[in-house]
C-alpha cells in the first residue's frame, strides 16, 4: 500500500470535496481519499499494483482541478 499527499488547487467547497473524493475513490486499487480544503491537499492510499499515481492525478484533473 502506498500513501501520497497531492497538492491540488481550485478546490473551495463541499462540492469540490465530493467531486475529488468520489471520482478518485471509484478507481480500482484506491483504499482511501481524504481532501483537506484548508490546505489544498489530498491524501490518497492506494495499491500500486492496481492503479498508478498518474491515473489518480489524471482523474483529479478531469474533475477540473490542478494537481501540483
Amino acid at each position: 500500500m502506498e500513501n501520497v499527499t497531492l497538492n491540488v488547487s481550485g478546490m473551495s467547497c463541499g462540492h469540490c470535496v465530493s467531486a475529488v473524493e468520489g471520482s478518485v475513490g471509484k478507481l480500482d486499487g484506491v483504499n482511501l481519499v481524504k481532501v483537506h480544503l484548508d490546505s489544498g491537499k489530498v491524501d490518497v492510499a492506494f495499491d500500486s499494483e492496481k492503479v498508478n499515481i498518474d491515473k489518480i492525478k489524471e482523474t483529479i484533473d478531469d474533475q477540473g482541478y490542478d494537481v501540483g
